[in-house]
């Protein structure tokens, strides 16, 4: 029976491929299989960057166009507009004379009706780069302005142990003077102050008010410290104070109803005592200054005149 129906099976397929004839490349066309006529790269390994020792990077500085001599500046309409209507935009900041811009200050007061006795700030940024990769610390500068704006003198505590010391900072005008035993009572907020003076022998013991002063903490940097009692409080009892913060000071310089030449001589003091932070010969340290009041539009001035010039190499 098994014999029989193998040879069944045998006669059918014979029969089978005698009235359908099946060729060789119809058996393989429903499988549709992808034919590679070349042969397979091997993918290259990728070479280490080996950074050799001691070569510095080169940094790639910015291309500064210098336009002085084109017909317009660079990427603007014009140098100047023809119009009193235009877009500001198209053409390039104008830059004043300190004088010429004090004036428009004044101006500016008579026409929006505001207070003649409005503060007037300026905003000078700074380059605080020095040789190599140096840069000049932010720092805290007090001085002498040559008219002063402020009616009311500063309150200065003095920290002495030395009772002669002590009465003669209250005979220059000392709020308080005294030891450690002060040192609580700040902390308490029994006592405040504008500034803080000590002699370098008590610096030590007033490590405690350090969070609590912070910037106003006596140090030598500052000329808060020192033994000369009557000249620090000369100088922090009338002086004006500026923070540099990051890379720029702001800082009231006068009142807008002083006289124009007060005005000018006092941004040209404060000028100068920013610019002595950084050596000459190292480029200018202002790069760039704006002038306000409290209530119009910043006008950028020039500075060259105003600051010690390069001394001249021979």
């Amino acid at each position: 029976m098994a014999a029989s129906s193998r040879s069944l099976l045998r006669v059918l397929s014979r029969c089978q491929s005698q009235f359908y004839p099946v060729s060789s490349s119809s058996l393989t066309a429903h499988r549709q299989l992808p034919v590679r006529s070349y042969a397979a790269a091997a993918k290259p390994a990728q070479k280490e960057k080996k950074e050799e020792t001691g070569q510095e990077k080169v940094v790639k500085e910015k291309r500064k166009i210098d336009d002085r001599d084109r017909h317009k500046p660079y990427g603007l309409t014009a140098w100047a507009p023809l119009d009193d209507v235009y877009f500001v935009r198209y053409y390039p900041k104008p830059v004043y004379e300190m004088p010429v811009a004090i004036e428009m200050l004044k101006n500016f007061q008579k026409l929006d009706f505001t207070a003649e006795n409005q503060p007037v700030y300026i905003n000078l940024c700074l380059d605080m780069k020095l040789e190599k990769k140096k840069k000049v610390d932010p720092f805290v500068s007090t001085m002498y302005l040559p008219h002063p704006f402020k009616t009311d003198v500063n309150k200065v505590v003095v920290f002495t142990e030395n009772p002669d010391q002590a009465r003669l900072a209250m005979e220059n005008g000392a709020t308080i003077a005294g030891g450690a035993e002060l040192v609580e009572k700040i902390l308490a907020d029994e006592i405040t102050a504008d500034f803080y003076l000590a002699e370098p022998d008590i610096v030590q013991k007033l490590l405690p008010l350090k969070n609590k002063l912070r910037k106003k903490f006596p140090k030598s940097k500052r000329g808060s410290v020192g033994i000369n009692i009557p000249k620090m409080l000369a100088l922090f009892r009338t002086g004006h104070e500026y923070i540099v913060e990051d890379v720029c000071v702001n800082t009231q310089v006068a009142t807008l109803d002083m006289p124009k030449d007060f005005i000018f001589e006092n941004i040209q003091a404060v000028c100068k005592d920013v610019a002595s932070h950084k050596p000459t010969e190292l480029g200018p340290f202002i790069v760039q200054a704006v002038i306000c009041s409290r209530t119009s539009e910043g006008l950028r001035v020039k500075i060259e005149d105003l600051l010690p010039q390069e001394p001249e190499k021979s």
